[in-house]
């Protein structure tokens, strides 16, 4: 079976193939929730493979709870490589990548997002962000204002 964060987009990439697997939903609003149910399958020997949108599993993405029920009662966990917006992004951005900090999304709410920021004001390193495209004129906005035009920076896409 595959544990997909919206069986929706995965079952028309499995359709588009031609592919019959059966498709369990683990997203954030359901994780908590499944995870006993799922860990009990694996522990049967059913094999589990875990899916996001877009990008690489546990990136922004759900899965750390089943992930990390599965190692502490010993399940093997093997990770199948493949994209990864944020590595994408910083490999073509023309800023510093030997040392950098994800921070993932930041918060929706302007006053959390930009008392957020504050903490990062001092951080040398490259900080990489994921943002909604709904909110990134507003995020860009509140960027240059924590880190002003001296600071450089990058825009991409996945």
């Amino acid at each position: 079976a595959i544990a997909a964060e919206d069986t929706r987009h995965t079952r028309h990439l499995l359709q588009h193939f031609g592919l019959a697997t059966p498709l369990l939903a683990l997203h954030e609003h359901n994780e908590t929730g499944v995870v006993a149910a799922l860990l009990a399958r694996l522990a049967a020997g059913e094999d589990l493979a875990l899916v996001s949108d877009a990008g690489t599993p546990l990136i922004s993405d759900p899965g750390f709870r089943l992930v990390r029920a599965a190692r502490a009662a010993g399940l093997r966990v093997a990770p199948v490589p493949g994209p990864a917006a944020l590595i994408a992004a910083l490999s073509v951005a023309g800023l510093p990548s030997e040392r950098f900090v994800f921070e993932g999304f930041l918060p929706a709410k302007a006053g959390a997002r930009r008392q957020h920021l504050a903490t990062l004001v001092g951080e040398a390193r490259t900080l990489v962000f994921y943002e909604a495209p709904h909110r990134l004129e507003a995020t860009l906005a509140d960027l240059a204002a924590a880190f002003g035009s001296e600071r450089p920076a990058a825009l991409a896409r996945e």
